[in-house]
Order: C-alpha cells, then sequence, then structure tokens
C-alpha cells in the first residue's frame, strides 16, 4: 500500500555496524540475524554493565556474570543433547533467573515458549501437547501440577524448579553440575539457518479455544525488533526499562532480547506486583521507559494520582494490547511531562511494534515503518482499500515473514494469505496523512488484565452443563481490567439454572483470570447474523443494557 515509511537512521546504523562486527568474525551473512550471537557479543561487549535488577530484594546482575550462567546453562543443554529445533518451556516471575535459560536456548537454536505461569492442569495439557517441550522451567509451587499434565500426555519432558522442590530438580543445582564445564572464552553457539530457526512461540489463544503458539524466527526478531526503540534520538536509546509485564508478552520477550544490545537496565520484580509495589520501584530506580497495556495503566495512574507519585522520570511510555482511550494519554503526558506518551500498535505474529506512533495525533496508532509492508483489505470482498477513511482489516508482511504457528496448519492457513499476507484480524482506517486508526478486532479474543480469553473456551466449558441448550460468551469494558467475561446462556426447557451454577462450573474448569466478573445473563435466543452466526456486536450490547438496567 504505502511506498514510503519511517526510518531511524541511529537505528540501522547502530544494528548494521554491530552485526557486521559479528559477520566479518565468523563469515557467515546470515549471523546478523542470529539472536544467540547477537547477544553473547552483547554481553561481552560491556561485562561491568547492570543488565537487570529485582527490584523485590534489590539484587543486581552485570552482564559478565549473566554471560557466564547462560554459558553454563548451555554447556547444560547441550549435554543433556538437546538441539536446534528443540523447544523449552517458562514460566515465572520475571526474577533474575529466568533470562538465563532463555539466552542459553537462543545459543543453540532451541525454541522458547514463555507461557502464564498460573495456568491449571487442564490448560498445561493442552499447551505443552503443542509444543512438545524437553525442559519445563517453572516454580515449585506449579511443579505437581507440571508433572500431572506431563504424565497425562506421556511426555519424557525434565522438569526444573527456578526455587527448591522436593519433587523435582532445582535450577541451581543443575547449573552446579555443570559449573566445571563452562568455558567462556572458547563457547561457540550454534550454527543454523535464522531465517528458519524458531526463536520463540508466543502463545496466542484461537477462536477454536484451543492455545496457539505463533512462530517466530531468528530473523523476524532480528530485523524488526529493533524499533520497539524507534523513538531513539540517541544511543544507549534509554537509560533503564521497568518491567511489569509477564515474560509472555512480546514486549518483555523483546526487552530481555534488546536491552543487553542497546545497553539499557532491566528493572523488575519477584515480588508480586501490586500498585503500590510498582510505585515504590519508580521512586526508588526512577526508570525511563515502559510499556504498558491501558488497562494496566489506568489502575497505576489512579494509584498514582492518591500516592502524589512522581512520573517525571519517565522519557517513553508507550501504551498496548487493546484500544487506547484519548483522555489515558493526556493523562499521562501532564503526570509524566518529559516523556513521549503514545498508543503503540504491535503484534506477536510480526514480532515487534507494527506503526511509528511518536508524532502521530492522539488516537492514532501511528505511519507505517519502512520495513514493514501494510494494506487494508475489505473484510467482505478481500479487495485492496486504497483510498483513506474507509474500514479495512490489515495485513502485513514483514521481514522474513511469519512462519505461522506451531503444529497447527489450521490455525496458520486461516491466519496467512496465500501469497504471504499476514491477516492481522484487526479493523482499522488511515487519513490523508497515513496515519492508522484501530476501529475494532474482528478476531473474538478478549483480554483481562495481563492475560487473553477465547469466548469460544469458556462457551464449550458452559455448554457441558446439562441445563444449558447454547451459550455465546462477550465483555463487558472495565477501565482497569480490559474485558470482564459475560455468559449469555440460553436454557433447556424445563431446567432451573442460577447465575451461582454456571459460574461455579467455569471455576471448576478454568484459571482464575477467566472466570465470569461480567456475570451471566439468560436468554431465550441469541442474537444471529444473516449468515446464522452469532452476533458478536449485538451480543455485547445486550450486554451493557443488561448492566444499564441492573445498576
Amino acid at each position: 500500500m504505502a511506498q514510503f515509511g519511517y526510518k531511524n537512521e541511529i537505528i540501522d546504523n547502530y544494528v548494521n555496524e554491530f552485526t557486521s562486527r559479528i559477520v566479518a568474525e565468523t563469515g557467515i551473512p546470515s549471523d546478523r540475524y542470529h539472536l544467540g550471537k547477537i547477544i553473547l557479543q552483547s554481553l561481552k561487549d560491556d561485562p561491568d554493565f547492570v543488565l537487570q535488577i529485582d527490584a523485590g530484594p534489590g539484587e543486581s546482575e552485570t552482564n559478565g556474570s549473566m554471560l557466564k550462567r547462560s554459558i553454563q546453562c548451555a554447556t547444560w543443554f547441550r549435554n543433556l543433547g538437546l538441539k536446534t529445533g528443540d523447544t523449552i518451556i517458562l514460566m515465572a516471575p520475571n526474577h533474575q533467573d529466568q533470562p538465563v535459560p532463555f539466552y542459553a536456548a537462543l545459543y543453540l537454536g532451541v525454541a522458547i515458549a514463555a507461557i502464564d505461569r498460573f495456568l491449571g492442569v487442564n490448560e498445561l495439557k493442552n499447551t505443552f501437547n503443542i509444543i512438545k517441550p524437553k525442559i519445563i522451567f517453572c516454580q515449585s509451587e506449579k511443579v505437581q501440577e507440571v508433572q500431572k499434565a506431563v504424565a497425562i500426555l506421556n511426555l519424557d519432558s525434565k522438569i526444573v524448579s527456578f526455587d527448591t522442590s522436593p519433587d523435582t530438580v532445582s535450577f541451581s543445582e543443575m547449573l552446579q553440575r555443570h559449573s566445571d564445564d563452562v568455558d567462556v572464552e572458547n563457547f561457540k553457539p550454534a550454527d543454523f539457518d535464522p531465517e528458519d530457526t524458531i526463536a520463540l512461540l508466543i502463545s496466542t489463544s484461537g477462536t477454536t479455544g484451543l492455545p496457539k503458539s505463533a512462530a517466530l524466527t531468528h530473523m523476524n526478531f532480528a530485523a524488526n525488533g529493533p524499533y520497539m526503540c524507534a523513538f531513539a534520538k540517541k544511543l544507549p536509546p534509554t537509560r533503564s526499562a521497568l518491567l511489569v509485564a509477564p515474560l509472555q508478552w512480546l514486549s518483555v520477550l523483546l526487552h530481555y532480547i534488546f536491552s543487553s544490545f542497546f545497553k539499557y537496565t532491566r528493572i523488575q520484580s519477584s515480588h508480586t506486583l501490586t500498585t503500590e509495589h510498582i510505585l515504590e520501584i519508580i521512586e526508588k530506580y526512577e526508570p525511563t521507559y515502559m510499556i504498558l497495556s491501558p488497562t494496566m495503566m489506568t489502575t497505576l495512574l489512579n494509584a498514582a494520582k492518591k500516592a502524589n507519585s512522581d512520573f517525571s522520570c519517565y522519557e517513553v511510555i508507550y501504551l498496548g494490547g487493546s484500544a487506547v482511550p484519548k483522555n489515558l494519554v493526556e493523562e499521562l503526558r501532564i503526570m509524566a511531562p518529559n516523556a513521549i506518551v503514545v498508543d503503540v500498535y504491535g503484534m506477536s505474529e510480526v514480532g515487534s511494534v507494527v506503526f511509528h506512533s511518536v508524532d502521530s495525533p492522539v488516537g492514532s496508532s501511528g505511519k507505517p515503518f519502512a520495513h514493514l509492508q501494510y494494506k487494508l483489505v475489505h473484510v467482505e470482498t478481500g479487495e485492496e482499500i486504497k483510498e483513506p477513511n474507509r474500514n479495512g482489516e490489515v495485513w502485513i508482511k514483514s521481514r522474513g515473514g511469519f512462519k505461522g504457528y506451531y503444529n497447527n496448519p489450521e490455525a496458520t492457513a486461516e491466519g496467512l494469505s496465500k501469497d504471504g499476507w499476514f491477516m492481522t484480524g484487526d479493523m482499522m482506517y488511515r487519513d490523508e496523512e497515513w496515519n492508522f486508526y484501530f476501529v475494532e478486532r474482528i478476531k473474538l479474543l478478549l483480554k483481562y488484565r495481563n492475560h487473553q480469553i477465547s469466548p469460544v473456551e469458556l462457551e464449550d466449558v458452559i455448554r457441558q452443563h446439562p441445563g444449558v441448550q447454547d451459550v455465546a460468551v462477550t465483555s463487558l469494558p472495565d477501565a482497569e481490567c480490559g474485558d470482564l467475561p459475560v455468559a449469555c446462556v440460553i436454557p433447556r426447557l424445563g431446567a432451573h439454572l442460577t447465575e451461582a451454577e454456571i459460574k461455579d462450573l467455569v471455576k471448576e474448569k478454568l484459571t482464575d483470570t477467566k472466570q465470569l466478573r461480567g456475570g451471566v445473563i439468560f436468554l431465550k435466543e441469541l442474537p444471529l447474523t444473516t449468515s446464522t452466526k452469532v452476533h458478536r456486536r449485538k451480543l455485547k450490547e445486550i450486554a451493557m443494557e443488561h448492566l444499564r438496567i441492573s445498576t
């Protein structure tokens, strides 16, 4: 569509110069996209630089320490027989140990799947069945549930606890066993094709109700990821970034990869991230960069106002993950007067931000980048929309292309056009100045705080109740939490259902983040489109009207 796009020469020149050093040493041209070699060189370049801080206990770690521990872990992986193309799972809070196997896997071409650490046995089973991990890293309180899910599938997965567990081996114990094998100076990452080798499996929920994992290669992240710092006017682009979301978020994955590369410090916490704790971290460490969802930011902003907290330390605040209210951007610009505050549109399937939003109007997702291709497509006719101010589905082509969903050819076929465009499922339009504006999600996915929810997964559970004839799940908007799931239920003739019965069923089957916080509505029929599908927009209107009447 667009024959132009935003470029940042500071970022482009730095990336080219850095990766050219790696290629000059190895003699392999594709190594400019090898994340493992990029990270390894980044850690070696400045061993005294503070890479990460755990604000809970107040501990910090340098590049040099991470270099040694990650090579130690990679050596252990090799001794276990892990090789390029294998997979591991990480499901833990953002503590100092989690990046160690993360980097080790990237050195060897082992794919990493970061998943929600609060999933129950049923959900773990579905996820493990897709990913088939060689090793699962978790905390001690989840070990038994992980073991149950692995046993159900009869997988030969090694389970490692980051902390001490009586039921399995600990991470520190495994590193200690292989401490004598470490040769930091002579360690060599694996050689592989970065365009084909998967770096990360990013969990998303499909409309089938089952989890799916977007497969992103080393090239996807190396070529597209640096534009998470497209705001840069200097190097390093920023001093420190506060990580508030869990690792399964794209923004945190990008920080894990590029903080060492761009030489800024990650500030995180292994303690529970209450709003009070986050505000304490901001006051003590004065981070300069943050990426946060609008719902989480709304909660944090309300708490900050009450506590009279100061956000003047920030240089950049990105808001993304769902639609961003204009008033939130305006409030933040008052609270953080020194910061660039923008609505950022990123996608797991692209592996980075998709539009440059720094200079765009409030409410816009931004303008096109030069390294991506874009087009708007009419949802019903499939024709490309070339005129401004007309709604269409955004299609994207990124460097290296999108390889699809891991072990899921059906979902891949639904998400990719025959000529390789990723069909985002998002309705947008552009103005005459090529600013793109988000309209709505075509897909059904709901988002509660940091967690994605498939309405169909909830519907499948509720339909198990013998008194339910049919059900459709929608949501109510909440400024702090995002989407609150609402079940619209049609009872079977003669059944006497109660809201508590439906809620209890969901509570029994699914994790806490997927509960029916918006309530249960009993209907005589579901609204349908002319093609006899559930009319999701009318369903939401019914839920909103029910809320209005009940309050």
